[in-house]
């Protein structure tokens, strides 16, 4: 699957954060073969058909991490995620001053 250096490299050459959404992963993967691609590149040709094998190598290492990743459903790892709109409404929704009447029926 590859080690913390290898996963890393991948990462900066998609250029997104330590900690990225897949949509995140996909968008960039997808901006940078835009780019980059020899079809589309007005670069030297060798440098972008190396760059697009970089990039669509590191794509492919990284969706493979993801798809092993073992994702937590545990409730404090969920709530640990929650959106701030969804923290709100977790503590306050019922609040007849700061919720929002959302959960009342």
């Amino acid at each position: 699957m590859g080690t913390f250096e290898t996963l890393s490299e991948a990462r900066e050459i998609l250029e997104i954060p330590e900690s990225a959404t897949m949509e995140m992963i996909k968008s960039n993967y997808r901006r940078l073969l835009a780019a980059w691609h020899p079809d589309t590149c007005t670069g030297d040709p060798e440098v972008c058909a190396e760059m697009t094998r970089k990039i669509v190598d590191a794509y492919q290492l990284i969706t493979k991490y993801c798809a092993n990743y073992h994702y937590s459903f545990s409730e404090d790892t969920v709530k640990g995620n929650l959106s701030p709109e969804d923290w709100w409404f977790e503590r306050f929704d019922n609040d007849p001053l700061w919720g929002s009447g959302r959960g009342k029926k």
